[in-house]
């Protein structure tokens, strides 16, 4: 069964790429984005300041999270909840990179992410994995590393076209502006930074729609 990892900085297109290919080969897909969201939303319900590392540290074994390895119903729960729409607010948008760089939130989903994946393999299913660190930290050893790319300004576009559609308006100056933040934020941060993998596959979105890039990962997906 086949594992591949697919990195990228926010709006480069990770999540509708990955469930893309996933759909199209037959392949299980897991969001660990969302595992950080929903984390991030675990403490916020729970009053906890996204910059107090100490009571995150604490409470970070807390929150039940499961997620769905479906591409046709990447949904999440927490603690026996659906929140899928609820990680997708603004607010733990704004909260989510101060959480998930305090180091035992990364340990523990990282452990979850591995088990999920070898849960699917166990089942007999190949599985597209997406986030930020999986082709250098999470699954190291995947048969496949693709390393998304794309123009700021179009993952801007891209971005805010997608919090349209779950009902979020924000003008693409501002959704430019706030993927730098996170870029920065994801990039600089001391444990498990985003980066390329150095046998990552780099594939450039910003001229070809999603079903030409979906096709070019199945490609790569195939000749492994």
């Amino acid at each position: 069964m086949t594992v591949v990892a697919v990195d990228g900085a926010a709006g480069s297109g990770k999540s509708s790429v990955s469930k893309g290919v996933a759909r199209l080969l037959g392949m299980g897909y897991l969001d660990t984005g969302a595992m950080y969201r929903a984390m991030t939303l675990w403490m916020l319900e729970h009053g906890v300041d996204p910059m107090d590392t100490e009571t995150i540290t604490r409470w970070a074994g807390q929150p039940v999270i499961a997620p769905s390895t479906d591409p046709d119903r990447a949904c999440i729960s927490l603690n026996g909840r659906d929140v899928t729409r609820a990680i997708r607010a603004p607010e733990v948008t704004a909260a989510v990179s101060a959480v998930s760089a305090v180091p035992k939130v990364r340990a523990t989903l990282v452990r979850l992410q591995r088990q999920t994946v070898a849960d699917a393999l166990a089942a007999g299913l190949g599985v597209i994995v997406e986030g930020r660190d999986i082709g250098t930290v999470v699954l190291p050893d995947a048969d496949l590393k693709v390393f998304l790319v794309a123009d700021p300004t179009v993952r801007a576009q891209r971005r805010a076209a997608e919090d349209l559609a779950r009902g979020v308006t924000t003008d693409v100056s501002t959704t430019a502006a706030a993927l730098a933040e996170r870029d920065q934020a994801d990039s600089t941060r001391v444990v498990s930074p985003l980066e390329q993998a150095p046998d990552a596959v780099v594939v450039d979105g910003t001229h070809d729609d999603l079903d030409s890039v979906i096709a070019i990962v199945a490609d790569l997906v195939r000749g492994v």
